[in-house]
């Protein structure tokens, strides 16, 4: 098939073109306005109990909503009759918003003491807005400059859930253009490093801005059915850049080899598409099955990944394998011109970047001797390099799950120096209230849920709980019901305002939401009352949960995928098993890597020093090894081609394992800086969820390309020996059917560069009977 594609795109590759440029104007066509369809959220499971009791605050108790909260600071004290006077104007002109259920405030609800800090000076509006995460931070977005402009010269902050949203959806939609804007340089200064040639080197930055807009035109399709996170974005141009610079690299560098052993144009053209173009294809479709493993999770955040990195991740290939074949039948010798760095070279440099005469020994090269080394005592390097990234992994077992919140941004964000003020001056319960919500309680509510109430305030961990029939600490009632507690029952439901003694986002604040659930439900009815429990602690808890329910079913997705994929293009039943362990194994030095920096703080310097919360967005592991998994599987499917293609024509595991690396090592490692690159850039990013993700991948990427590619796979593959390519004769019949195979044709022609060479499958018959 790949011989038959080479041969349509060589014969028209002019019609190739114009095509891929119609498909180029169009793509960023449709692509227009994505930015604006995107949303806020999506790290919630929506059938979560948590979940649940959000909502039920916001229909039945929308007076208790925190999900704006303004901070109105004046010159002297909040209880001014200036500042009542601003403070009730600006509340009312909030409640008359659009999207604002509810307002109320310290001067509008009794002057309540946890509404005003402890020193006087500020006074608290407190928001609930309607409709979902994106809707609540759209109409933050729009209120909180409204409010400033009638605070008649006093300071008004912003804080809350949709303020947070609203904030960083501008922060990432800055630190993508900041991204671009250093990385796009610097990845062309490294192309000109490795190819030499200026033409070479834009051609992997021409299927980059290809795949860029078919997938934003893509996502912009799917956000008019499906919801798609603002985060997506960053993660798509990212994975654009890098798979697109990626799979073009290998098919420039085979081209370029085809060419300096003396082939014509179209002579290079087809082994180049044969080989070069099917690892890529085969590579690409690996990635985007790893990529299906996020599908199966019921936060969009995920899922918005899985979208947005599939159609860049084929777009990519599509690109490589189709469009950049017509560009060097177009081009042909001409892909080496305008040598910049000729002058900075010698003369032996400068012979590398030929494009006729003889190929150089294999053996004359610097990743066949680095091979060759490895290989000599493969016990003694893979073992250090297993022990290395054994001990980089070691933090992971410390990890401690949580959710982003405003510390997730730049600690001079206006948002976190708003919700730093109510942490340090306000009582702790504006922060630390679980939401309760009790529903279908029986005829004795009252009593019901008194009893209630004692029992919950008795659990530990709670300080304090508040509801229609009065205050309570320690099991016991210390305050009757007064006015304000009405508001907090209505027809069908009951609210509980639980006042935690522990962070929302902590361990304890965690266990706190699990013992409340555990508490018996009020009352003798049947069916029983239905008990909610709601708040940041029980977000997290539940994400967790939810998360850890679909990990299995993912890691199954991409492992199972991986290794079918693998059997079908090696033959192989060894190899796809060493693939996943050894993938495995960086990972976990990655996710280690990851603690050490990000949840404990330590040299946090090298990163931006983010603020640190002692917790570990609980999303990004999961999605850390589903994208690296399959950039890992990447590069394994890169080497694995050559090496299985030349141990089909000489039979000798240990001189195959050093000339795939002799003929890979350089262009996976170059790809891999380039990637790394592009990912690190993302330290910049001001918001701590880019920023761990960028250099997880980016660290997982560079672990992966160097100590796993270089060191970890010859010395498996050299102590494994012969039996890497051994299969049960049934899958080896199988594989014979449905595997990927050279035809007797192809493998002539390919061969008879090589003395003796053997036929293509008479090394794998020659293995021992199983």
């Amino acid at each position: 098939m790949f011989d038959r594609v080479s041969a349509l795109l060589y014969r028209r590759r002019v019609a190739a073109l114009w095509v891929s440029t119609v498909v180029l104007v169009l793509a960023g066509i449709g692509g227009l306005g994505v930015e604006h369809r995107l949303v806020h959220g999506g790290f919630s499971d929506p059938d979560a109990p948590s979940s649940r009791a959000g909502r039920l605050v916001s229909e039945h108790f929308p007076a208790a909503g925190d999900d704006l909260v303004l901070l109105v600071r004046g010159t002297g004290s909040v209880d001014s009759p200036a500042m009542t006077s601003l403070g009730t104007a600006l509340t009312r002109r909030a409640a008359q918003t659009p999207g604002v259920r509810a307002a109320t405030s310290y001067w509008t609800a009794g002057r309540a003491p946890s509404m005003r800090s402890r020193d006087g000076a500020v006074g608290l509006i407190s928001l609930s807005l309607s409709g979902d995460e994106d809707a609540r931070a759209k109409t933050a977005e729009r209120l909180v400059p409204e409010i400033r402009r009638h605070a008649e010269g006093q300071t008004v902050m912003a804080a809350g859930p949709a303020q947070v949203q609203s904030e960083v959806g501008k922060q990432t939609a800055h630190d993508l253009l900041l991204a671009e804007a250093i990385s796009t340089p610097i990845t062309l200064v490294l192309l000109l490093l490795v190819f030499g040639s200026a033409v070479a080197a834009a051609l992997p930055l021409v299927i980059a801005l290809l795949s860029i807009l078919v997938s934003r035109a893509v996502l912009n399709a799917l956000a008019g059915a499906v919801s798609i996170s603002v985060y997506s974005m960053n993660s798509t141009t990212a994975l654009g850049l890098g798979l697109a610079i990626d799979y073009s690299l290998f098919i420039l560098a085979r081209f370029r080899e085809e060419l300096r052993d003396g082939a014509t144009v179209r002579e290079a053209l087809r082994p180049t598409v044969r080989t070069a173009g099917r690892t890529v294809a085969f590579s690409a479709l690996t990635v985007a099955l790893s990529l299906t493993g996020l599908l199966v999770f019921p936060q969009f955040f995920l899922r918005s990944f899985a979208y947005g990195g599939i159609a860049v991740v084929l777009s990519a290939a599509a690109g490589a394998v189709f469009v950049l074949p017509a560009l060097l039948a177009v081009l042909g010798h001409r892909v080496n011109r305008y040598d910049v760095f000729a002058r900075l070279r010698g003369p032996a440099r400068r012979a590398a970047f030929r494009t006729t005469g003889p190929a150089a020994d294999p053996a004359d090269g610097r990743w066949y001797r680095f091979a060759t080394a490895v290989m000599c005592r493969p016990a003694l390097y893979g073992g250090a390099v297993v022990v290395l990234l054994a001990v980089l992994a070691s933090p992971f077992t410390r990890v401690s799950a949580g959710l982003f919140d405003d510390r997730s941004l730049p600690a001079d964000s206006q948002v976190h120096r708003a919700t730093q003020l109510l942490r340090d001056r306000f009582d702790a319960s504006v922060l630390r209230t679980v939401p309760v919500v009790v529903e279908g309680m029986g005829r004795d509510r009252a009593r019901d849920l008194d009893r209630y109430a004692r029992s919950v305030s008795a659990v530990p961990g709670v300080r304090q709980v508040t509801a229609t029939t009065g205050t309570y600490a320690d099991g016991r009632r210390i305050q009757d019901p007064g006015p304000a507690n009405a508001a907090l029952a209505d027809a069908d439901s009951s609210l509980l305002s639980v006042v935690s003694s522990a962070e929302p986002d902590s361990p304890a604040g965690t266990d706190l939401v699990g013992r409340l659930r555990k508490v018996t439900p009020p009352g003798g009815a049947e069916p029983p009352a239905r008990v909610s429990v709601g708040g940041q602690a029980a977000e997290v808890r539940d994400s967790t949960s939810a998360i850890a329910r679909a990990t299995p079913a993912a890691i199954g997705i991409v492992v199972g995928a991986s290794l079918v994929l693998l059997f079908l293009f090696t033959g192989s039943v060894l190899m796809p098993v060493k693939a996943l362990a050894l993938n495995t194994l960086s990972l976990s030095a990655t996710f280690g890597a990851m603690v050490f920096v990000f949840q404990e703080g330590h040299l946090s310097f090298l990163v931006g020093s983010p603020l640190h919360t002692g917790t570990l967005d609980a999303t990004i592991p999961i999605l850390t090894f589903c994208v690296a998994f399959g950039l890992s599987m990447d590069y394994e499917v890169f080497l694995l081609s050559r090496i299985r293609e030349r141990y089909l024509d000489t039979g000798d595991n240990t001189e195959s394992v050093a000339f795939g690396l002799q003929h890979t090592g350089r262009i996976i490692t170059a790809a891999a800086v380039i990637v790394a690159v592009v990912l690190f850039v993302f330290a910049v990013s001001g918001v701590t969820l880019l920023k761990l993700l960028g250099v997880g991948l980016a660290l997982a990427v560079v672990l992966d390309a160097t100590l796993v590619r270089a060191v970890l796979v010859p010395s498996f593959m050299r102590l494994a020996g012969r039996a890497n390519w051994w299969a049960p004769r049934p899958l080896r019949r199988l594989h014979d059917r449905i595997g990927l195979r050279e035809s007797a044709a192809d493998s002539g022609s390919e061969s008879a560069g090589h003395a003796g060479a053997q036929p293509r499958d008479a090394a794998l018959d020659r293995l021992p009977p199983d």
